[in-house]
């Protein structure tokens, strides 16, 4: 048995109606709230016989991700997610043996334990500002209950059953259940923008019962409360209290939440029921997890077979060097370059000298050649990736057409290890409120007895109810248009039925609300003109609702101004004079009715309904009078059609008098709906339906959702671009409705379908009929499938190689068998409570992967994650979350790429987030053209560092075959050394920073080349293998050309070695040179100054006498064959690449290649225009 249903809004349950019809308490006779064995008990005032039985948590939190203790196996074993560096620290192992130390034994431990400290500092220090924050939150104090005083508390000794008191502007410590506030009728205003992003106020209520026994200074309470269990749900509560004999309910209305702010009250008190990690806000935030790119997760894959590749010229060595052993082993003290005894007449003559036996020595010949052909998988190459993001993030950072004037934000690069990651995103999940929108609303139009208003506006002077000079007028905080004709029909002193319709149109905007006035006084002198002084108030609102903003302010800008509320009444300013008007009851918006009420009783007694709703609910309820009603009705369903069109937020608003008996019947239901424990929504909705009938329309409101600039457009781009975008909000169903409509992400002709279910049975059978009636397939062969081949049909189009072109044909994600139009769902927070929990989510995800579209209203934050993190563990595609609030953080991080939006919200997204910006639409370059960029040159990066190395080991392989196996070398320490650090190091990380295939423009111009990234063009496992065979090639004619060229002579090893070094870096830069897009004057000083840094070195090298290829390039450099060999090489070496290129791109050319040519054909045109003489 439940207290509530979930839809329940906080208002309607109690306060709402008037206090001289509510008992004091709500007796239970022999119905109980929670069974005793799953309820929690709160002892109020009592935390020692609260926690006696250890089930509540402390109030201390923590964020960190490491201790002192934990920090180094922790941070270790994250690190060594990377297999390179297992390898590495098997090689460094191995090389500590004495039969094995080809390099010194601590050098050998350089490289990694270089790698591994620069990782640890870096994650030592965000852990560090982690601890910090926490330590601060922790040390917070609030005033405790204590000895019937109050007295200072730190936040992390607070528990569960204390009764705190919290002051105006303070934060909530702990999740409390009001007992008293400083307002009278008990009402508290918080501000819940860490929760659910909305920096509007919400109302909370004390109970009557403890209310009026609950004193500012001190005070002895006590009593029981029986509560749910620790859950995330931040929308619900459900629980009972025990208070001096009575017994009543608690509910969502009743609750603070830790990390609210208490604003405009003075103070509360309350009695904390969950503390520290069981808060509703610690449950809805995810631990921050450690993100890869998944570029670098392939490379594993990759560093994998070049393992096996390293394996396999290991053992042809080892098994080479065996079998040399067994077929010499009768000379092996006679060869001048091998001996097995000591042939000095010392102590040791006769004994073994470094032999072993042919099976150890074969063995160790093997882990010899593992050692000299380490860098086959490149260390160097995590070290150049983090060099070249860090290049990357800089220009993203600088990109001017990233910086938002209007916050003064600029890209903020938070994460180095996931840019390649944005030129690969399938999914974006969006907050709504501060992320698409600005989270601001204004009155435009509206059609009042049939007449249309708002066609010519004019901005208002800011000062609202045009009394005469020297009464109080009312200052809004924001400009409002007013129409003129609208304005003058309101102030005509008239009894018309015109005039009386306006009237109570603009009074039912400024009544039919749960709008929280803000008022502010002061004193304005108007100077001149004879203007005598003014008393003007500055009066701002707050609200739930952006919408009911928008219109209380436009009410008060046509002279009807909200300027107080209480529980009980509301106090309007009509044109200079009070009207208080009594509050009996209200009926607050809810997806059933789509509809609003609230019952007010006039000085004169008159008691009225006044409703407003979406019109595809109130125009039936609607009273059929008279022909003259129907045609203010049928004038009145034309506007409407017209705002509608012009993509405008509607709602209809009607009125009617309530007789004395309508208004008894409706008391009385009222009061037993309100106070039922259950199907307690139902009976409200019932007790509705009473008074909404029969309504007289009275007109229609218009309003603009203010949308970001660039949202529609941005949303568009990332739709061509094959990218599904997905909102994830906090809003009502109706709002984020009308948001996707306004930003261009709905569309008139898309069908939508609506998930509204209120438990798993419905939940089930809403989803199997929806999958049924749209023709939507079950992922019935498990989720291999799914990951082995992206559903592309729905946003990312796989183009098959036969049709690659930019002009490919529009294709209709969201287009099933047997339907006519793309498909929209549309779920609540409540259905996925029920389909994230339960056995319900491959349902949900074929329904979702079906549709264009997908809109999650009314979502708490960690549902947000869920939605995530089903895409993520049922594909291989890439998801990016965006959002502003600390509603956002789950999201953000649970997503592969997470991005926070500077906005009025706070930073906590921003602070959780890998990347910061300050509007949405800057995510259309973001991704289109920096994510495209760097998918592009990290990919190839990876790609050239593997076979810049194995080029290199294979020519040493080569060698080693030709040596009898012996793992010796004729490259000098310091050649192998510096390879990889100074020769071709540099030219990698200039392309890998500046190279771009397309320009910004084209890319933007262009934005299904996006799809590049979704193919994995840059980076597959074919361009894996092709990469190698060609490196197979090049390794043979590197070492085979300058041997047979050199057959006959007698050049020494060195000589041999140094041609080898000098061509191995030429070939690998030319290599390079070959595949760059986009040649800057950087870029020659890289590539070309590598090969002369080269030469500068082998000729110091060559020049110190000590060394045993003291003067070699002097002789080499002499002879013409020397430079011949080198041209030789790189022709032969590079031929089949260059013949491959050409021919594919010919023949088979991609989009991007299309692009190319097209941009510089464009290139070329415009320079030839410039160059023609102008004509007169």
């Amino acid at each position: 048995m439940e207290l509530n249903a979930p839809n329940i809004p906080p208002f309607e349950i109690s306060h709402s109606r008037p206090q001289r019809i509510r008992p004091k308490s709500v007796q239970f006779d022999d119905t109980i709230l929670l069974h005793d064995d799953n309820a929690s008990l709160i002892y109020v005032n009592d935390p020692i016989k609260t926690n006696e039985k250890y089930e509540f948590s402390g109030n201390e939190i923590r964020t960190s991700k490491y201790t002192l203790l934990t920090f180094l196996p922790k941070n270790l074993f994250i690190q060594f997610h990377r297999v390179a560096y297992l390898y590495f620290l098997a090689i460094a192992a191995l090389n500590q043996l004495p039969p094995l130390a080809v390099f010194g034994r601590t050098v050998s431990l350089f490289p990694l334990l270089f790698v591994l400290c620069i990782t640890a500092i870096k994650d030592a220090y965000e852990d560090w500002r982690r601890h910090r924050s926490d330590k601060k939150e922790n040390n917070r104090e609030s005033l405790v209950l204590q000895s019937a005083q109050f007295h200072p508390m730190k936040w992390k000794e607070i528990q569960a059953g204390n009764v705190v008191k919290i002051f105006a502007d303070e934060m909530i410590p702990a999740d409390m259940v009001l007992l008293g506030t400083s307002d009278p009728s008990g009402i508290a205003y918080i501000q819940t923008m860490n929760l659910d992003g909305e920096s509007n106020l919400k109302t909370r209520y004390a109970k009557q019962e403890t209310a009026s026994t609950v004193l500012p200074d001190a005070c002895a309470v006590s009593g029981v409360i029986r509560c749910e269990q620790p859950n995330r749900n931040i929308y619900e509560f459900t629980a009972n209290m025990e208070f001096n004999g009575h017994k009543f309910p608690l509910n969502q209305s009743n609750i603070v939440l830790r990390g609210c702010v208490l604003k405009n009250t003075d103070w509360i008190i309350g009695v904390v029921v969950y503390a520290g990690q069981q808060t509703k806000a610690m449950l809805n935030s995810a631990a921050s997890p450690s993100k890869r790119s998944k570029l670098e997760s392939y490379m594993n894959r990759e560093t994998f077979w070049l393992s096996v590749f390293l394996f396999i010229m290991c053992a042809v060595v080892a098994l080479g060097m065996g079998l040399w052993l067994v077929r010499h082993k009768d000379q092996l003290d006679t060869l001048p370059y091998y001996r097995k005894t000591y042939f000095n007449n010392g102590p040791d003559k006769g004994k073994k000298y470094r032999y072993y036996g042919i099976p150890m020595e074969t063995f160790f010949s093997f882990l010899s050649s593992i050692i000299v052909f380490q860098i086959m998988i490149p260390i160097s190459l995590y070290i150049t990736m983090e060099l070249v993001r860090l290049g990357q993030s800089y220009f993203m950072i600088e990109d001017r057409d990233m910086y938002d004037a209007n916050s003064g934000s600029r890209f903020q690069c938070r994460s180095l290890n996931i840019n390649e990651d944005l030129g690969q995103i399938r999914y974006v999940f969006s907050d709504k409120t501060g992320t698409l929108t600005e989270n601001k609303m204004e009155f435009q139009r509206a059609s009042v007895y049939g007449k249309n208003y708002g066609c010519s506006l004019l901005m208002a002077d800011n000062k609202t109810a045009a009394a005469d000079s020297g009464k109080r007028r009312w200052k809004l905080k924001s400009e409002i248009a007013v129409d003129s004709e609208l304005t003058a029909l309101l102030q005509k002193d008239s009894n018309g039925d015109e005039r009386i319709t306006a009237h109570e149109f603009f009074l039912t905007l400024a009544a039919c609300n749960t709008v929280i006035p803000i008022i502010s006084s002061s004193t304005f002198s108007s100077c001149g003109n004879g203007e005598s002084n003014e008393d003007i108030e500055s009066i701002d609102y707050q609200g739930e609702s952006p919408d009911e903003q928008a219109l209380v302010s436009a009410a008060s800008a046509y002279g009807y101004t909200l300027c107080e509320r209480t529980s009980g009444h509301i106090v309007i300013d009509v044109n200079g004079q009070k009207l208080r008007l009594d509050v009996l009851g209200m009926h607050e918006f809810d997806s059933v009715r789509k509809r609003m009420s609230v019952v007010i009783q006039f000085p004169d007694n008159v008691v009225k309904v006044l409703v407003k709703g979406a019109d595809t609910s109130m125009f039936s309820i609607l009273a059929h009078d008279n022909e003259g009603n129907n045609g203010i009705r049928h004038e009145t369903q034309s506007h409407l059609s017209e705002y509608s069109l012009q993509g405008l937020r509607t709602l209809v608003v009607a009125s009617r008098d309530l007789s004395d008996a309508e208004l008894e019947e409706w008391q009385s239901m009222y009061e037993d709906a309100s106070t039922s424990l259950t199907d307690r929504a139902a009976k409200l909705r019932q007790t509705a339906a009473l008074i909404e009938c029969n309504l007289k329309l009275l007109g229609v409101t218009a309003i603009e959702d203010k949308l970001q600039e660039g949202v529609p457009e941005a949303i568009e781009s990332l739709r061509q671009a094959g990218i599904k975008v997905w909102v994830l909000t906090g809003d009502k169903q109706e709002t984020a409705i009308s948001i996707g409509l306004s930003c261009k992400l709905l569309s008139a002709d898309m069908q939508q379908i609506i998930i509204n279910g209120t438990s798993e049975v419905e939940c089930r059978n809403l989803l199997a009929d929806a999958k049924a009636k749209y023709g939507v397939r079950s992922s019935s062969r498990g989720h291999q499938n799914l990951k082995c081949k992206t559903d592309s049909r729905y946003g990312g189009h796989d183009i098959p190689n036969d049709t690659k072109s930019l002009s490919m044909p529009k294709w209709n994600p969201g287009k099933e068998e047997g339907s006519t139009a793309p498909l929209a769902l549309i779920i609540d927070g409540t259905s996925l409570v029920y389909i994230l929990e339960k056995e319900l989510q491959s349902e949900l995800f074929d329904l979702a992967t079906s549709c264009r579209v997908v809109l999650c209203c009314r979502v708490a934050p960690l549902q947000k994650a869920g939605i995530v993190d089903l895409i993520k563990r049922r594909t291989d595609d890439l998801t990016l979350a965006i959002g502003d609030g600390a509603n956002d953080v789950s999201m953000i991080q649970m997503a592969d790429v997470g991005v926070g939006i500077c906005g009025q919200e706070g930073r906590q997204a921003v602070m959780a987030s890998d990347f910061a910006m300050g509007q949405f639409q800057f995510l259309k370059k973001l991704l289109l053209v920096h994510g495209h960029w760097n998918y592009q040159r990290v990919g190839y990066l990876v790609l050239y560092n593997f076979y810049r190395n194995a080029v290199f080991v294979l020519m040493l392989f080569w060698y080693i075959l030709c040596t009898a196996f012996s793992t010796t070398s004729a490259l000098t320490d310091w050649s192998s050394v510096l390879y990889s650090v100074i020769y071709t190091s540099i030219p990698t990380i200039i392309v890998g920073v500046l190279d771009k295939d397309l320009s910004h423009r084209t890319l933007l111009q262009y934005p299904k080349l996006y799809g590049a990234g979704h193919r994995h063009e840059a980076y597959n496992m074919q361009l894996f293998w092709i990469t190698m065979i060609d490196t197979l090639w090049q390794s043979l004619v590197l070492f085979y050309i300058p041997l047979f060229t050199y057959k006959d002579s007698t050049i020494d090893i060195w000589s041999m070695g140094s041609l080898w070094t000098i061509s191995v870096v030429i070939l690998v830069n030319v290599h390079l040179a070959m595949d760059i897009n986009q040649w800057e004057l950087i870029s020659h000083v890289a590539v070309w100054g590598s090969i002369i840094i080269t030469y500068g070195c082998v000729v110091v090298l060559d020049s110190i006498p000590v060394f045993p290829n003291y003067g070699t390039i002097y002789h080499l450099a002499r002879s013409p064959t020397y430079w011949m060999t080198i041209l030789l090489i790189i022709i032969v070496a590079l031929l089949p690449r260059f013949s491959c290129k050409a021919v594919y791109q010919i023949f088979c050319p991609s989009d991007i290649q299309i692009a190319r040519e097209a941009e510089t054909m464009r290139k070329q045109h415009d320079d030839v225009q410039s160059r023609l003489p102008v004509s007169n």
